[in-house]
Parts: structure tokens; sequence; C-alpha cells
């Protein structure tokens, strides 16, 4: 009996161009839409604030990064042979996606709270930082993006 698709799974999958292969995916959240889970090392309001707003992202008007929309919680990072995106995780509908070319780095963060961080570097020399539960996570998207 063939194995069963993950919802994450499927949603990864979801609205690839034909030919294109899926490499990594995972649950994240854009540091700028995070919320506190109250329990890290700074806590409360303080902890959130400071998630969102002290390293989120860099770069100006017209960066790859100010391309992103406004977002708050848990979105799928998706990484293929041809981009890089964010869909949403129950239906993989696009949120917001760049070619693969324009991603160079990524970089692993100290954490703030429960959640492990990184920061997903362009060619323009702008960034985004996000959020996930699974450090594994990080390290496969560096695996493919590069560190």
């Amino acid at each position: 009996m063939p194995e069963q698709m993950s919802r994450q799974q499927q949603s990864a999958l979801s609205q690839l161009a034909p030919g294109e292969q899926l490499l990594a995916y995972g649950i994240v959240v854009p540091a700028k839409g995070a919320k506190s889970l109250k329990m890290g090392y700074l806590g409360g309001d303080l902890g959130q604030e400071m998630v969102r707003s002290i390293g989120a992202e860099s770069g100006g008007p017209g960066s790859v990064a100010s391309g992103m929309p406004r977002t708050s919680g848990a979105l799928l990072m998706r990484v293929t042979d041809q981009r890089v995106g964010l869909v949403h995780h129950l239906n993989g509908t696009p949120v917001w996606e760049i070619p693969r070319t324009w991603a160079v780095r990524v970089e692993r963060r100290p954490r703030l709270q429960l959640m492990a961080r990184f920061r997903l570097h362009f060619a323009d020399g702008s960034w985004l930082a996000f959020l996930t539960m699974r450090r594994h996570r990080i390290e496969a998207f560096r695996g493919i993006i590069g560190g």
C-alpha cells in the first residue's frame, strides 16, 4: 500500500511547474509576524517585540526582502530547483515566491525564544528572518541554498 502524503507535503507540491523538483520544505514563521510563546528566555511582551523588530529584515524599498507581504502565523517554506517561496501550509496557495537564484545563503541565528531562528539572504544584500520549531529544517535549507 503506498504511503499517504502529509498535508504539508501536499501543500509543498501544490502548483509546481511541470518538471519542477521539490527539494525541501518546512513550517516557518516570518519573524515580523511572530507572536511570543511567553515561555522563551525573554518571555512576555518584551520577547514578542524583540522577535518582531530586532533583526526581522534588512533591505530598503525595492529590495527582494521588501517584496514579501506582511503575514502572520505559520507558513510553509518550500525550496525547489527553480524557486524559493512561502505557501499556506493547509492548501498550498502561494504567498510569496522568488527565483531560486535570488536566494544565496541561509544563516542560523541565536534563539531568542523556543523556536530556532534563521535568516534567508538574497543576491541584492537584503534578508528576511524566520523562526521554526525544527532546527534540522534550517540545516536542510542551508544544504540546498548554501550557508
